[in-house]
C-alpha cells in the first residue's frame, strides 16, 4: 500500500541539523506512528513520504518554510525579570510555559537574562533551521473510522 491521505504510517527516523548533530531519533524505540494528511507531522516530511511504501528508506531535507517556519522577530521580546517571581535562576536555554494575551498556552525559551529583564523567544526551537531526516517506512495501513474521526493514529 502506498502512503496517501487517511493512511496510518509507521516510520523510524533520525533528525539532524546542518552540522550533522543528531536532534532526535526513534531508532531503538517504538516507531513514530501518524495519520497521513492530518497535519500530525511537519509538512515537508509528510510531502516527501507521500507515495512511499513499507520498506522505503529516504533522506529528506526540509527547509524552514516546510518545517517549523522562519523565525518571527515579533515572538522575541524582553519582559521584566519580576515576571519570573519565585524562580531563583533564569538562564539562557531554559524553557517556560506562559499564556499569550489571548489565553493561548505558549512555550518560551530564555535567550538572555539579567537582574532587570529577560529576553524570551516564543518561536519553535527548530524555527529557521533546515532539517535533515533519515527515514525508514516500517508499515502503511488504512486508518480506521475512529482514527479518521479523531484526526490521529491509535
Amino acid at each position: 500500500m502506498q502512503i496517501q491521505d487517511d493512511c496510518v504510517v509507521s516510520i523510524h527516523y533520525t533528525l539532524t541539523d546542518e552540522r550533522g548533530e543528531q536532534l532526535d531519533s526513534s531508532v531503538g524505540q517504538d516507531p513514530l506512528v501518524y495519520l497521513h494528511g492530518a497535519g500530525n507531522i511537519i509538512p515537508g516530511l509528510e510531502s516527501a513520504l507521500t507515495g512511499g511504501s513499507a520498506g522505503d528508506r529516504l533522506e529528506v531535507t526540509v527547509l524552514p518554510e516546510d518545517g517549523y517556519g522562519e523565525i518571527d522577530p515579533e515572538l522575541i521580546r524582553k519582559v521584566p525579570r519580576d515576571a519570573f517571581a519565585g524562580i531563583e535562576r533564569v538562564e539562557p536555554g531554559m524553557q517556560f510555559q506562559t499564556q499569550s494575551p489571548t489565553g493561548q498556552v505558549m512555550r518560551v525559551t530564555v535567550r538572555e537574562s539579567n537582574d532587570t529583564e529577560v529576553l524570551i523567544d516564543a518561536n519553535h526551537p527548530l524555527a529557521g533551521q533546515t532539517l535533515y531526516f533519515s527515514v525508514s517506512v516500517e508499515e502503511v495501513r488504512s486508518a480506521t473510522e475512529e482514527e479518521l474521526a479523531h484526526g490521529h493514529a491509535h
